[in-house]
C-alpha cells in the first residue's frame, strides 16, 4: 500500500511537548484517538475526544500500569497487513479494528538514571509497552505509520496536509527506522544501567 489514510491513532507518550495541537491536528481531520493514562487525561483536558485503551481492549490496567496495551486487540490492530486479505478477514471475525497511526515515546528511563533512583525504582521506568507498540508499528510500516518522538509531528502533519489525511509509504519506512533506532537507544541505555 503507497498511501495510507489516517483515521484511526494510538496516542501514548511521556513527553507531552506539542501533544495537544498534534492531537487537536488529528480530531479536525476526524481521526478517532485511543489513548491511555497520563496521555488521555491531557487530551481530555485540552477538550479533545478520547477512547480509553481499557475501553478497546474490555480489560482495565492492571500492576500498577504494567499491563494496560499488551492484548491482541491492540497488537492486532497494529501488526495487521492492510494488503493481506487474511489479516482483513481475522480482524473481522475477531471485531477487531485495525490502527493507522501509533503515536508513543518512552518512559523516561534516563531521567530515572540522573535521579539516582534505587535499582528498584529505577525499574519501574522501564517501559515495556510503548517498545512492544513501537516495534510492532515499525515492522508493519507498508501498513501503519509510527511516530517515536514529538519531532516528527510537523513532518507527520505536512505530509497528512499534503495527501489529504495519507501518508506516502517512503515517509512510514523513514519514520520505521527512526522507531528502532528510538528502542535500540532505549535497550542500550537500560543494559549499560544494568550491567555489573
Amino acid at each position: 500500500m503507497d498511501m495510507l489514510p489516517i483515521r484511526r491513532a494510538i496516542l501514548s507518550v511521556t513527553d507531552k511537548s506539542g501533544l495537544a495541537e498534534f492531537a487537536s491536528f488529528l480530531c479536525e481531520h476526524n481521526v478517532e484517538l485511543v489513548s491511555t493514562g497520563g496521555t488521555q487525561k491531557a487530551l481530555e483536558a485540552a477538550g479533545l475526544p478520547v477512547t480509553a485503551v481499557s475501553s478497546v481492549t474490555g480489560f482495565p490496567e492492571i500492576l500498577g500500569g504494567r499491563v494496560k496495551t499488551l492484548h491482541p486487540h491492540i497488537h492486532a490492530g497494529i501488526l495487521a497487513s492492510k494488503d493481506d486479505p487474511s489479516h482483513l478477514q481475522t480482524l473481522e471475525e475477531k471485531q477487531i479494528r485495525p490502527f493507522d497511526l501509533i503515536c508513543v515515546n518512552l518512559y523516561d528511563f534516563a531521567g530515572a538514571v540522573e535521579r539516582k533512583l534505587s535499582l528498584e525504582q529505577a525499574v519501574e521506568e522501564i517501559d515495556i509497552g510503548g517498545p512492544c507498540m513501537l516495534r510492532a508499528a515499525a515492522k508493519n510500516f507498508h501498513s501503519i505509520l509510527v511516530l517515536p518522538s514529538p519531532q516528527w509531528y510537523a513532518p507527520a502533519m505536512e505530509e497528512m496536509r499534503q495527501h489529504q489525511m495519507a501518508v506516502s509509504l517512503a515517509f512510514r519506512q523513514a519514520m520505521a527506522s527512526r522507531a528502532f533506532e528510538a528502542t535500540s537507544r532505549y535497550d542500550a541505555l537500560i543494559t549499560s544501567y544494568l550491567r555489573p
